[in-house]
């Protein structure tokens, strides 16, 4: 990027935005509310969808079938912002007046995230933008399989002529007032793994006559956290979690079977396909050598996520000309987001916007937690970190 970035056009742009995104606000807190109190998990969201259009007042088309998207400015060229319409399954417990009362909760933020591009594209109507913008509200981002890949299964990218698509999400772990932008990887592939062991059960005082599948499944949850650590090279991220363990029935039985499930996350692709192939391999392996059997499945989840180095350079002096601070540091993290599906037909960048709560210790408030509520303040910093982000993309596409 030369010293002539951001243009004064560019800066000019930043004014009108910030502008726009400021006489909406108040409405864009009202309609966060709305949102944050009527919450749909993945699968469900229309009513949300139909509030959020409604509130646009403008054409909008469906997409992957409880999502929508919308559109700003010239033909042409465009650059996307995608927001996530979906709630998680869990029972709010911030006491607000506001808060969800029907067993699901944007403990996520999205509600936020919704609010933000609403203000974009409410404030890009009184815009001369240089270049189409695209409003995408996708479905599912929460479930497996997730809604992106619907999203890019229609075409919309090549019949809107999207050049990137832009993303921003609070982050308990970013300080407050900080954003983080970063090149290359920032999240995680994440895959879901079962491992299912067969042996052949009985009763609880004759072990002798059995294969018991539970010792056996001890050892394989053992063994699986040691992979990585002796298949992987230690400057590559990457975990081997496990969310679930079942056996048996009752106290004196021996069971047939022994199941797991969890979860591999990786940076690389070359190490994602070392893990399935050797996870598979040793759980098989030591079922067999005690005479049992293992079933393993592998469900392929979202690719890792990895922000653009042009899209970043253009970025950056735009969120601090935004009046943005900028992190030192950027935040990487294992976690998982489909909008790197994205990724693998347009350049991206995901923004973490931070939201200051205190992370890190074991009883911390953070992402899907009953009672994370990031500030109505975050609704105007998203906004911001958006429009700049799609600015960005219109320079890139040669358009600014």
């Amino acid at each position: 990027m030369t010293s002539a970035w951001p243009s004064t056009r560019a800066l000019t742009l930043i004014e009108q935005f910030t502008a726009g995104i400021d006489e909406v606000l108040p409405q864009a807190k009202a309609l966060r509310r709305a949102i944050h109190s009527d919450p749909y998990i993945g699968g469900s969201e229309q009513p949300t969808a139909d509030l959020l259009s409604a509130a646009l007042s403008r054409p909008a088309t469906p997409v992957a079938d409880t999502g929508f998207w919308t559109r700003v400015g010239p033909d042409g060229a465009s650059v996307a912002l995608r927001s996530e319409l979906d709630a998680l399954p869990i029972t709010e417990e911030t006491g607000l007046d506001w808060a969800s009362t029907n067993g699901a909760m944007h403990a996520c933020g999205h509600d936020v995230h919704m609010a933000a591009v609403w203000s974009v594209l409410k404030a890009a109507e009184k815009i001369d933008l240089p270049a189409g913008l695209l409003g995408i509200y996708q479905p599912r981002e929460e479930c497996n399989p997730s809604g992106a890949p619907d999203v890019l299964k229609t075409g919309l990218l090549d019949d809107q002529d999207v050049r990137s698509v832009i993303g921003a999400h609070v982050q308990p772990r970013v300080p407050s007032g900080l954003i983080s932008t970063g090149i290359g990887g920032v999240n995680a592939a994440a895959d879901a793994f079962d491992i299912v062991i067969r042996g052949h059960g009985g009763h609880g005082a004759y072990p002798h006559v059995t294969i018991d599948p539970v010792p056996i499944l001890a050892s394989i949850a053992s063994g699986l956290y040691e992979l990585v650590g002796r298949l992987i090279d230690p400057t590559h991220a990457a975990l081997i979690s496990i969310g679930r363990i079942e056996a048996g029935a009752t106290h004196n039985i021996i069971p047939d079977s022994a199941m797991l499930q969890g979860i591999i996350r990786t940076m690389h692709e070359s190490d994602r396909r070392l893990l399935h192939a050797e996870l598979r391999r040793f759980a098989q392996h030591t079922a067999s050598a005690r005479g049992a059997t293992a079933e393993v499945t592998l469900l392929r989840g979202d690719p890792a996520l990895a922000n653009d180095l042009d899209l970043v350079v253009a970025l950056d002096p735009l969120l601090q000309a935004s009046g943005l601070h900028v992190a030192d540091q950027p935040f990487r993290s294992l976690g998982a987001d489909d909008f790197s599906h994205f990724g693998q037909h347009v350049p991206i960048v995901m923004m973490f916007v931070g939201t200051g709560e205190e992370a890190g210790t074991r009883h911390d408030v953070g992402l899907h937690h009953a009672r994370y509520l990031p500030s109505e303040d975050t609704i105007r910093t998203v906004a911001l970190a958006l429009a700049a982000g799609y600015l960005a993309g219109a320079h890139l596409a040669g358009a600014l």
